[in-house]
């Protein structure tokens, strides 16, 4: 069960790639497109980065044929508000979902401010990548967990088969207890059923199709295939463990699935697949070590996703980027894909990719932000390896800038430091003794809350008792 942080095994294997100049790789026909989102897929749950746990032989072959990048990021720790901003290219402040549900999580009695209202539904006004897309002239298809509102087709989606407000299914065996979603025969599996759902859209689609693909594995509950979990109990996992790697497996065998339907097809070629997930995993059910902490924090255990970009023939085979790219970037990077301009005038945060993928190294020099003005209670106590027992995170801003990461909680105008590239798991805090560093990286998070108008609460809580 050893972890590794990287894979360098898996790129000299793979690394056989494709040859050409990139004027040529510019030269493109508007693909097919498919974002897989997987949901709470953690960083260090599958093979690709060196998990040795679970089995993912189909995502190891997705890598294989196009780009793994190793420093790619969630636009937040947990669900609504990383699909809200992935959708509408915008950081959270400017959309105002920042959480699932209430921002008063936990007991008051332990909340030292009033958070941020959170907002549950993205508004109709956010011109959203799906809607460019369908104005460009794209099929659009939402297959799977929507849950930023009643239904995906009032924000640019053709289709929806199985979105609704709800963030989890209350069963992933049929019947389903889903509007949206027809039953299968009893004991269908959900991520079975809605791939087999994506593969008939797929063979009757007329190109170019967007296929937005957010499964609602592997968030809980956890309930695997019974022949799977005992795979897993037999190889000394706890049953919590066993469910949650059948679930990562058997989301691996429909991805190859997926793959295997695209060649059937001969429709691999015209189609980039995205691979990714919504945020990190739940460090109380795998551990993201070497990674701090899981869902719903902001060390990197809950922001650090896995992202892989396939397009034979146009994007190198078995290549790898460390470039940091974020859940924002979609928008701008698919627009570019599909060359497709905007008819939205709001902000796009986000930057676009695409040259980076096409083997035109690309160094925006940007800094990366999150923001998290609300509470979110702990999964486990200890054992989520936060900043305290009680949340998983209390609220704040963190900014993101080369190998440096700068937290800032604000109930006690806080601060941390940490230098990734010798300190992945965020254990030693150098504010004070990189003062420089540390004031410089300050002004650019408040200039940037300023810019994008993030609320910084500080309103005490009359219902606060201090420990």
């Amino acid at each position: 069960m050893k972890n590794v942080l990287l894979f360098p095994i898996l790129i000299g294997l793979f690394i056989f790639g494709c040859s050409g100049d990139n004027s040529s790789k510019m030269d493109f026909q508007r693909p097919n497109i498919i974002l897989i989102n997987v949901d709470d897929l953690g960083y260090m749950d599958t093979e690709l980065y060196g998990n040795t746990d679970f089995f993912t032989p189909s995502i190891l072959h997705l890598a294989a044929s196009g780009m793994t990048f190793t420093n790619a990021y969630a636009s937040a720790a947990n669900c609504a508000p990383s699909r809200a901003s992935l959708l509408s290219g915008m950081y959270n402040p400017r959309h105002g979902i920042y959480t699932v549900g209430s921002s008063e999580r936990g007991k008051s009695r332990d909340r030292k401010i009033i958070p941020t209202a959170n907002t549950t539904s993205l508004a109709d006004s956010i011109v959203t990548l799906a809607e460019e897309l369908q104005f460009a002239g794209y099929s659009t298809i939402s297959i799977g967990k929507w849950h930023i509102g009643k239904d995906p087709t009032t924000q640019g989606f053709d289709q929806n088969i199985g979105g609704t407000h709800r963030g989890h299914p209350p069963t992933y065996f049929s019947p389903y207890q889903n509007p949206k979603l027809s039953d299968g025969p009893d004991g269908e599996y959900l991520t079975d059923r809605l791939t087999t759902e994506t593969i008939k859209v797929i063979e009757n689609s007329n190109a170019p199709f967007f296929l937005y693909l957010p499964y609602f594995a592997v968030h809980t509950p956890l309930q695997g295939k019974e022949k799977l979990v005992k795979k897993y109990l037999n190889r000394g996992f706890t049953p919590k463990t066993a469910n949650y790697g059948a679930m990562v497996e058997t989301m691996d065998m429909n991805i190859g699935r997926i793959l295997d339907a695209l060649d059937h097809l001969e429709l691999r070629k015209n189609t980039v697949v995205i691979f990714t997930s919504d945020n990190g995993g739940i460090t109380a059910v795998h551990s993201q070590s070497p990674l701090r902490a899981g869902k719903g924090s902001y060390y990197e255990g809950g922001t650090k996703v896995p992202l892989i970009v396939s397009w034979p023939g146009k994007i190198e085979e078995g290549s790898q980027s460390g470039l940091p790219v974020i859940n924002i970037d979609f928008y701008p990077t698919i627009l570019s894909l599909a060359k497709a301009g905007r008819t939205g005038k709001g902000p796009l945060d986000g930057v676009d990719f695409l040259p980076e993928l096409l083997g035109e190294e690309l160094n925006p020099g940007r800094s990366l932000f999150w923001h998290f003005p609300v509470y979110l209670q702990a999964y486990d106590g200890p054992g989520d390896d936060a900043r305290d027992t009680l949340f998983r995170t209390r609220p704040g801003s963190t900014l993101l800038k080369g190998k440096w990461k700068l937290h800032h909680y604000f109930e006690d105008d806080e601060y941390e430091l940490y230098d990734l590239s010798v300190d992945p798991g965020e254990r030693n805090n150098l504010v004070q003794s990189k003062e420089d560093i540390s004031r410089e990286f300050v002004k650019e998070l408040n200039n940037w809350r300023n810019s994008t108008g993030a609320s910084v609460p500080m309103e005490p809580n009359p219902d606060y008792v201090e420990n």
